[in-house]
């Protein structure tokens, strides 16, 4: 039972641990963003203060950037965001039933000003969110593809759900800062 498993590790390994995810939009064109998500792992100090280390975990995709929100149709403003699991709503049913096996909650970021429900989860282009984050572990130029692809969005997704998700669920703080290079 995953869930109980779960549990025991929680018990057993929270050490009022912070997670740090960071999104790096390095791509925005007329109907898309490219990036990539990375783990921040902070290592230590040295002699010229705290050094970190960064891990690669997917590509993203997400809506274009606009002055003026369009419903459904803008990403999110760079900032840094609290994440929660949002355990009610359709994605959250659908993933339920979709990944039953490591499913507890959909990956939501919290407190994103003029937006609501801002979730990480699969899709292949800019037509599958709105204002979400979408993870693959490929990805097409979006200066060449208008509206963006990035590929092998449910392995990615299955790939890095599961290490966000237990920081979460064991009271881990979370967050996750969006870039704009």
């Amino acid at each position: 039972n995953t869930k109980r498993f779960l549990w025991w590790r929680c018990k057993f390994n929270n050490n009022n641990k912070i997670m740090k995810l960071e999104v790096i939009r390095f791509s925005s064109g007329t109907d898309s963003t490219n990036g990539i998500l990375l783990e921040v792992i902070e290592q230590g100090n040295d002699i010229d203060g705290l050094w970190q280390q960064k891990k690669f975990l997917a590509y993203t995709l997400e809506d274009e950037q606009r002055d003026t929100k369009v419903f459904g149709e803008t990403r999110i403003p760079d900032g840094i965001y609290e994440m929660g699991l949002r355990k009610v709503g359709g994605y959250h049913g659908r993933y339920t039933k979709r990944f039953p096996h490591i499913h507890i909650g959909m990956l939501h970021v919290l407190n994103v000003p003029g937006f609501e429900y801002i979730l990480i989860h699969c899709g292949n282009t800019d037509e599958h969110t709105a204002g979400c984050l979408l993870v693959g572990d490929s990805q097409e130029n979006n200066q060449i593809t208008k509206d963006g692809f990035i590929g092998k969005s449910t392995q990615a997704y299955k790939r890095i759900y599961p290490r966000i998700a237990e920081a979460l669920e064991c009271g881990e703080e979370v967050t996750i800062t969006y870039k704009t290079i």
